[in-house]
């Protein structure tokens, strides 16, 4: 067992064409024991063709994949040894509990007596689903399920755990207590834990770094402070101003600003695009000429504007721009959501 920080997953020029399409462009990409790693993209990026590459489940088209030294390609059978999948739609047995399909997984494994029963029960109780273990899985929620679900991954104790979509689809609650368990799996157990999603907001709760992914490119990883002064360095900050009255008289100032590069209209907002942060002079000329500040906001300290910067480098900027909306609309569903409960 490697050492906590030490690499266990690593991709060399990692590519996998379909024909004339690339899925997966020349990977290079590093994950260290311990850490919580997202692998973040629209859908089509690449991102589950990436994990069935890891997992030998596909072979690559050139470049290679190992895991704590075992090449994926060639040794299949030794990375699964260590490593857990938890695909986006766990597969279960639905007219059997959930204690029953953990004692099928468990015996295939190759536990048996009080072990596999210990087993069950204290995963069951890990994971928060006790008081379900004798119903039939066909009647739990997908919130459930995925939680079943990483008890059923959890039953062959594995070093490495691959997430794909693990938070798709499921209600606030269920969401916060599958994010809360996988924190733990790596803080508590010292697991590596690798998910796959293109749920931005929900993922960087808990990832130690992130790696966006664009058309089988990974364009940038690392921590989100550090993607946050890689788009700083390059000149990229956006503002979001609301003040009363906005006038001609702002909106002039505002376009002889150094360093402004685009002023757009959002609703009652501006939002003003500048290599550089302009809310020193800003704040001293709206109190200088007595405007009533509602709304001043620097963004880029979150994953969304992070990725925003990166599509449009990418010149995705159209597809980014779809994103925002689903985006958007998937908050808005689970803020509706939390307030009904």
């Amino acid at each position: 067992m490697s050492r906590k920080g030490a690499e266990v997953i690593k991709t060399e020029h990692l590519t996998k064409r379909y024909g004339k399409k690339v899925a997966v462009n020349d990977l290079n990409l590093s994950i260290k024991k311990g850490e919580v790693f997202g692998l973040l993209g629209p859908n089509g990026a690449g991102k589950t063709t990436t994990i069935l590459m890891l997992l030998g489940l596909t072979e690559p088209s050139a470049g290679q994949a190992t895991i704590e030294g075992m090449d994926c390609k060639r040794d299949p059978l030794g990375v699964k040894s260590i490593v857990g999948y938890l695909p986006d739609n766990a597969g279960f047995y639905g007219d059997m509990t959930g204690r029953q399909n953990l004692r099928f997984t468990g015996r295939l494994n190759g536990l048996e007596g009080q072990e596999l029963e210990d087993r069950i029960e204290s995963l069951l109780k890990r994971v928060d689903i006790e008081y379900a273990g004798d119903q039939k899985v066909g009647t739990y929620s997908r919130g459930m399920r995925q939680r079943l679900g990483v008890a059923d991954v959890l039953m062959k104790d594995p070093e490495i755990i691959i997430m794909d979509e693990p938070t798709l689809g499921i209600d606030p609650e269920g969401m916060r207590k599958l994010l809360i368990l996988i924190r733990e799996l790596a803080e508590e157990d010292g697991r590596t834990i690798l998910i796959s999603s293109h749920q931005l907001y929900q993922v960087q709760q808990i990832c130690d770094r992130v790696g966006i992914f664009i058309e089988g490119n990974l364009i940038v990883s690392g921590t989100l402070r550090e993607l946050e002064e890689h788009i700083r360095k390059e000149g990229s900050y956006l503002l979001e101003l609301s003040v009363q009255p906005m006038d001609d008289q702002l909106l002039g100032m505002l376009y002889q600003q150094d360093g402004v590069k685009k002023i757009e209209k959002e609703g009652d907002k501006f939002m003003i695009t500048s290599k550089k942060d302009i809310r020193p002079t800003l704040t001293r000329f709206l109190g200088e000429n007595g405007y009533t500040v509602y709304h001043l906001h620097q963004r880029g300290g979150d994953l969304d504007e992070i990725y925003r910067v990166y599509f449009e480098k990418a010149g995705q900027a159209d597809e980014r721009s779809s994103y925002e909306k689903n985006n958007k609309k998937r908050k808005w569903i689970g803020r509706k959501k939390q307030q009904a409960v």
